[in-house]
């Protein structure tokens, strides 16, 4: 009776025997079935490096230096300095400034110069926000040397607003998908634990719910209020959650009644400790196969909204305004161009992700 109550995560398979499986044998197989499609690990290690990239995105596009030395060391990407901070004796103060210092100024470079010190600048230097006021071409500009995939309508480099907009498309795919599984693995769980009345009430209500215009309530609520990063992702968390909450939900119906479930209420264990330590583990799995594919339509949300304009802030990067700019300006092809094969390669490899971690979940795979 103990090892029934104690191994539903021990089997992969509800036809064999209890304990028959260690939970570190089952976790490998499932990572050698994931290698072994060479598309989803191969989308894997490209996702992961986009992932370091846009992390990294002060880093790799700023148009503050990333290290000044004069007298010590200095970081202005992470700290404001003002021209004070970087006077030489010989340029009176009554020509410096308290404000921040502006890097690409001739006066402060010259005292730089003249203290024996030296600039270490990002590889692009320009940030999403940052306008070349000195470009040789009307906006938009081709791409060159100065910018690798040239500038939008505003003068702005158009790659750091890429690997910006990256980086707030995949953080915010990922902030929802993981707040709107807790909150969906919770609903699906009460459901199929408890069936009955719980079951059809919630059940009626999500259905309710469900049947609602999402876009067009997204757009009527955004357009009454100011939008704001965590106030977008309230308004998305509305109606997210859904997703699993029918997965995990017939999980729960069909193992509630399990052997190891009726042994375990025998001994006296609470709904609590049978719901989170025994049944949701392997509803867990199937919850896991449909994540990569929650954070892609996240993004896409998000794209969408910030294409028709009912998304995030005018002035933070997005690859939905980005999509925007191609369409308005059709004459400059790099822009439209940029725009397809950021979103095309982003929702790629999360697709490749996905179908290899649903394939690397299933027992008929791995148990063979």
């Amino acid at each position: 009776m103990s090892e029934a109550v104690t191994s539903p995560l021990e089997t992969p398979r509800l036809d064999q025997p209890m304990g028959s499986v260690s939970p570190q044998t089952v976790g490998a197989r499932r990572w050698q079935a994931f290698k072994k499609n060479r598309r989803a690990l191969i989308s894997l290690w490209i996702f992961c490096a986009l992932l370091i990239v846009s992390m990294s995105a002060e880093i790799v596009a700023n148009n503050k230096p990333l290290v000044i030395y004069t007298d010590g060391f200095h970081f202005p990407f992470l700290f404001a300095y003002s021209e004070l901070d970087f006077a030489d004796g010989q340029t009176l103060e009554s020509e410096l400034f308290e404000v921040e210092a502006q890097y690409d100024d001739p006066v402060l470079l010259n005292m730089i110069e003249r203290q024996g010190g030296w600039i270490l600048w990002a590889p692009v230097r320009y940030s999403y926000s940052t306008i070349d006021w000195f470009l040789k071409e009307p906006a938009p500009a081709p791409p060159s040397l100065r910018h690798p995939l040239g500038t939008d309508d505003m003068g702005r480099d158009v790659f750091a607003q890429v690997v910006y907009g990256f980086r707030i498309s995949i953080l915010f795919g990922l902030g929802l998908t993981v707040c709107s599984s807790i909150i969906g693995i919770a609903a699906g769980a009460l459901q199929g634990y408890f069936g009955g009345l719980v079951d059809l009430i919630t059940q009626r209500v999500i259905e309710i719910w469900a049947g609602m215009p999402v876009l067009f309530l997204l757009i009527i609520l955004s357009g009454m209020i100011e939008p704001s990063p965590m106030w977008l992702f309230g308004l998305l968390l509305l109606f997210s959650w859904m997703v699993l909450v029918g997965v995990v939900r017939a999980e729960f119906l069909r193992a509630r009644n399990f052997d190891y479930v009726r042994a375990a209420r025998a001994l006296g264990a609470g709904n609590v400790v049978i719901m989170v330590k025994h049944v949701l583990p392997n509803a867990a799995v199937a919850a896991l196969t449909m994540v990569p594919f929650i954070v892609t339509n996240s993004v896409v949300l998000l794209t969408s909204l910030d294409f028709i304009g009912f998304g995030l802030p005018v002035e933070s990067p997005s690859l939905g305004r980005l999509i925007r700019q191609g369409v308005s300006n059709l004459h400059s092809p790099w822009l439209a161009l940029t725009a397809f094969f950021a979103i095309g390669i982003l929702l790629t490899v999360l697709i490749f992700v996905g179908e290899g971690v649903r394939d690397a979940l299933d027992p008929r795979k791995t148990n063979t």
